[in-house]
């Protein structure tokens, strides 16, 4: 299954994939003012990995649609990165902002909606159209998927979710919990011991609503296959995708002066407890999926990723990821040593070139 599923992505998906990313990087590069160019930029040079994460969800896809679902998740992964860059950075009022900026995810399932000042409350606001047509492009591609009507609620629902987490958890590191724990609480249900932070992370995923894309582009899904995709993707799935990307920038969260939902863990120690088992109800989650082989293959990469990135050379980071990757079992190894040459790889491609090392430089 994984050679199947590697050699259908490396020799498909990940070309068209590479295509679709450089013409949002040639569109980025044409934006006219200065900052909002850089964060543009920024976001998909220095989260193009993630993107790569994404589309994987794309082998998932019947083979007569993968290009769209590539085309698709491509638009939306570039436009929550970016979204996500702008959220972060300084404003006069950074709930307005966040709220007002995360219109636009939403609004990509909902093709009647017209487009707010999404930078009403952004210092900057000269992009020459560069998140509109993120966002058109996504909506018009997504429709192009046979079973769109069937996943479009749940994704918008989703969406609009993360917008409230991104609006409480974008917060300088000494600001106040209060609101975002009680938030957070209160969306997750009773009995299954989740600390507020692991709920919110479980909630601030954008996991489920790539899964969902991809389901649409099978023309038998219906509505008790969308239900069953929200179940194993939130809380589990989703949860330990936020608290791995927040165990990874932990440092570079420090340094930014931003919360970082794993500094709510007393000890490393905890963290990878906690995360272990998180992990292994993931597993579980998975198997009520009716095509839980392809999904465990897709969340043991996501597990190699991260224990792959240079960040967990560090003690503290280290012991977190390989607690997940251990709890992933067998599945993971052949994408860990993939993805560990491929890193090396690189990495001494780049410094022959002179050049720096632009992708995964924060994972």
């Amino acid at each position: 299954m994984f050679a199947y599923a590697a050699r259908r992505y490396w020799l498909s998906i990940f070309p068209s994939a590479r295509e679709e990313l450089k013409a949002w990087r040639r569109s980025a590069e044409q934006i006219p003012d200065r900052t909002l160019r850089e964060a543009a930029l920024d976001a998909i040079l220095t989260k193009g990995d993630i993107l790569e994460g994404a589309v994987a969800f794309a082998v998932l896809a019947p083979p007569a649609t993968q290009r769209v679902v590539v085309r698709a998740i491509t638009a939306f992964e570039v436009a929550f990165d970016y979204l996500d860059t702008l959220m972060e950075m300084p404003s006069p009022d950074p709930i307005a902002n966040t709220h007002r900026l995360g219109q636009a995810l939403p609004a990509l399932f909902q093709s009647d909606l017209t487009h707010p000042s999404y930078y009403e409350h952004h210092p900057c606001a000269d992009d020459a159209g560069y998140l509109v047509r993120l966002v058109d492009t996504c909506r018009a591609t997504i429709k192009e998927l046979p079973s769109y009507a069937v996943i479009a609620g749940s994704a918008s629902h989703a969406l609009a979710q993360i917008v409230r987490y991104q609006s409480l958890n974008h917060r300088p590191s000494r600001s106040s919990n209060d609101a975002f724990a009680a938030w957070a609480g209160a969306q997750s249900a009773p009995g299954l011991g989740l600390h507020w932070w692991e709920t919110g992370a479980a909630v601030g995923s954008q996991l489920v609503v790539l899964a969902l894309i991809t389901s649409a582009a099978d023309p038998t899904t219906k509505p008790e296959r969308v239900a069953a995709i929200e179940s194993a993707y939130f809380p589990w799935i989703g949860a330990l995708s936020t608290l791995l990307d927040s165990v990874i920038d932990q440092q570079a969260d420090r340094a930014d002066d931003q919360q970082s939902l794993v500094d709510h863990y007393h000890s490393p120690q905890i963290a990878a407890e906690r995360m272990r088992m998180i992990t292994l109800k993931a597993v579980d989650a998975i198997s009520e999926l009716p095509d839980a082989e392809h999904h465990r293959l897709i969340l043991a990469a996501m597990a190699a990723f991260f224990h792959s990135t240079p960040q967990a050379a560090r003690p503290e980071v280290g012991m977190v990821t390989q607690a997940v990757f251990e709890a992933m079992g067998t599945r993971a190894i052949p994408a860990f040593l993939l993805l560990r040459t491929r890193r090396a790889w690189t990495r001494k491609s780049s410094h022959y070139l002179g050049t720096s090392y632009p992708i995964g430089a924060r994972g």
